[in-house]
């Protein structure tokens, strides 16, 4: 656990961080913006192939893997469904139909769990080689794929149809295919220098999408995260010492000390980039910041932001924060409200897989469903930078933060859930 919660640390850092650096060193906080959001993507890609490394498919057992998604899906939906509800019915009007528009997507947030925040934590926890570790991949992987999905649905109720919508999607069912069709048939070289080039190639790749999006003339970002192409890229790689299980790290595909250490520390780093990748605040001094244009939200000191996209540099202002309408007490009740819920939603799993394990370990499969991160914080930008703002949003950024600040402790939870040697 010392791991768990230096990894922890590490994220409060990075958090408090986002908090500071914005009032008393904002010029230094919004040079660096972007470069934290690259060095992110790419820490999160280089995860994510490991991750694909030791995942396979039987495909004589795609029916189980059917149920794994219906269980991911309904574990991404009902936590959406729920802060919905609660956004619509309780911090606005429900006649309002465009509420709830606002509402389906700002909520979206709490569907997806961060799958390197938890990937990286359970095998700093030493659960690696498990049952557990095993299920909550294929079911964080599955409802943050479901997730990335449903997001061209709810931008298309935005913006109306747009065909870099359809490429997107085309895109990522293209890589579906693959990752289908050659499933570790690939031979390339798979030692950490290649990962993490591979790791900056796809983050270049992601990031080619919003500059092609902006160079049609597109109004709103058209993101498409690491998350799949890094998968899918350590899925049809072969690894020669895959699937052999002689270590607790072998899940992420760590065979060497080298590779552990780089690792670790591209974890450490991971961590605090979550944490300075948060949405400022506080403050009280405005900051003009001018860009060409932006992928998400410029955020302001006094929590004003600016939102710029399409080569017209259309600007959307609008507020982060709402303190002024409402009491700061009254948002940290709805913050708990919230985060309750989301967490709640995703209890699912604990009901399924009655006759492979136990009932503490459906249990603590759920609670690691719980940790939020890079995708949900992607949501929030997308949310705001389409003029979503008030009440939800603030309590969205709250409730994300909270959860992450929680991380170390729904782990903890899981280890003491587990038997003392559970996974070894």
């Amino acid at each position: 656990m010392k791991q768990v919660l230096n990894l922890s640390l590490l994220l409060i850092v990075g958090l408090v961080g986002s908090q500071l650096l914005p009032i008393f060193l904002p010029d230094f906080y919004y040079s660096i913006e972007w470069v934290v959001k690259i060095l992110t993507m790419v820490c999160l890609s280089y995860i994510m192939i490991h991750v694909g490394f030791e995942f396979t498919i039987d495909k004589s057992r795609l029916g189980e893997y059917g149920w794994d998604y219906a269980v991911a899906m309904t574990a991404a939906a009902f936590p959406w469904i729920f802060c919905a509800l609660y956004f619509v019915y309780v911090l606005g009007d429900s006649s309002n139909p465009e509420l709830w528009r606002e509402g389906l997507l700002a909520s979206r947030f709490a569907a997806p769990t961060s799958a390197g925040v938890l990937f990286s934590m359970l095998v700093a926890a030493g659960l690696g080689a498990s049952w557990l570790f095993k299920k909550a991949r294929i079911l964080a992987i599955f409802d943050d794929l479901d997730t990335i999905l449903l997001m061209i649905p709810l931008k298309m109720a935005f913006i109306g149809f747009q065909w870099e919508l359809i490429a997107i999607l085309v895109t990522m069912l293209g890589l579906l295919w693959i990752a289908w069709k050659h499933m570790h048939e690939i031979k390339i070289p798979d030692s950490w220098p290649w990962v993490l080039l591979y790791s900056v190639l796809i983050t270049a790749f992601s990031e080619s999408y919003d500059e092609i999006s902006y160079f049609f003339g597109a109004d709103v970002p058209l993101h498409f995260e690491v998350l799949l192409p890094a998968f899918v890229l350590g899925c049809v790689m072969k690894h020669p010492k895959a699937h052999s299980h002689d270590s607790d790290e072998v899940a992420l595909g760590l065979f060497s000390p080298v590779e552990k250490r780089v690792a670790h520390i591209i974890s450490a780093c991971f961590m605090v980039f979550v944490g300075l990748s948060l949405p400022p605040l506080f403050g009280s001094e405005v900051v003009t910041h001018e860009v060409s244009h932006s992928v998400g939200p410029v955020y302001t000191s006094d929590t004003e932001f600016v939102a710029i996209g399409g080569l017209d540099h259309q600007v959307i202002q609008g507020k982060l924060s709402s303190a002024d309408d409402m009491p700061w007490n009254e948002i940290a009740w709805h913050v708990l409200i919230v985060t309750l819920l989301a967490n709640l939603g995703k209890m699912f799993p604990a009901f399924c897989y009655r006759k492979v394990a136990s009932f503490r370990e459906r249990i603590a499969l759920a609670i690691g469903m719980w940790p939020r991160g890079e995708v949900g914080a992607g949501i929030i930008v997308i949310a705001v930078s389409l003029g979503i703002e008030g009440p939800m949003i603030v309590v969205a950024v709250l409730s994300l933060t909270l959860n992450l600040l929680l991380t170390g402790v729904f782990i903890a939870g899981i280890k003491w859930l587990l038997p003392e040697n559970y996974g070894v």
